[in-house]
């Protein structure tokens, strides 16, 4: 489904990534592991269209999408819920669910659409009238998750989504996350919560200082004994 391949991208004079090089097949969750600075965000900006590699491809479903705006990579089914939510606060739920479906087809099955995300996200259906800056921080999060989903994504990104969350809520988000995998919707998902984003995970990567370092199947890459030494104190 998604296939970047070698990829290296600049801020400046600054190299962020260097030769990066990615896969998701469909129906799979495909994270991105490392620490702070180490590119993922980079990454999948560049996939969305937000940056422009210096060098490399982004292929999804055999279209080569590196050279698109973003608005074209949406229609092409690639949906991306940013860090740190970027919701309209000042707007009801509603309507930041109204926004994520402006493609036309998107459009046409709105309220199809927005049946599946209240049965995912009961609470936002009880919420749909209250601002979107007054819910509290798990709230806003499956409202930026569901705005997300409002485009009918085939490939759903999501970065850092359990970012300042308490643990209870980290734990409704990543069975949210596997809920919609299970509905057919592949996921690319950034995390620093490793545990959590691996053991969900078809296959992983890990980023370190702009480059992939390890990669395999999620389950086994956190059994490696790199990442328990880097990530998991062992």
């Amino acid at each position: 489904m998604l296939q970047v391949e070698r990829i290296n991208v600049f801020y400046g004079d600054i190299r962020a990534l260097r030769e990066v090089s990615l896969s998701a097949s469909p129906g799979e969750i495909a994270s991105i592991v490392g620490g702070n600075g180490a590119g993922k965000t980079t990454t999948l900006k560049t996939i969305s269209g937000l940056l422009r590699p210096a060098s490399g491809s982004v292929v999804f479903e055999g279209v080569a999408i590196h050279l698109l705006p973003p608005h074209r990579i949406v229609e092409l089914g690639i949906s991306q819920v940013p860090e740190g939510r970027k919701l309209f606060p000042r707007m009801s739920v509603l309507e930041n669910l109204h926004m994520g479906s402006h493609l036309p087809e998107a459009r046409k099955r709105r309220e199809d659409t927005l049946t599946r995300i209240f049965g995912l996200f009961p609470i936002l259906q009880e919420r749909s009238r209250q601002f979107a800056g007054t819910l509290s921080g798990g709230e806003q999060q499956m409202l930026a998750i569901a705005r997300g989903l409002m485009s009918r994504p085939k490939l759903l990104i999501l970065d850092e989504p359990s970012l300042g969350l308490a643990p209870l809520l980290v734990t409704e988000i990543f069975e949210i996350i596997a809920e919609i995998n299970r509905h057919a919707t592949s996921i690319l998902l950034v995390e620093q919560n490793v545990q959590r984003s691996l053991s969900i995970s078809h296959r992983g990567y890990v980023l370190e200082n702009g480059a992939i370092v390890l990669q395999g199947e999620g389950k086994e890459l956190l059994k490696s004994e790199y990442m328990m030494k880097a990530f998991l104190g062992m």
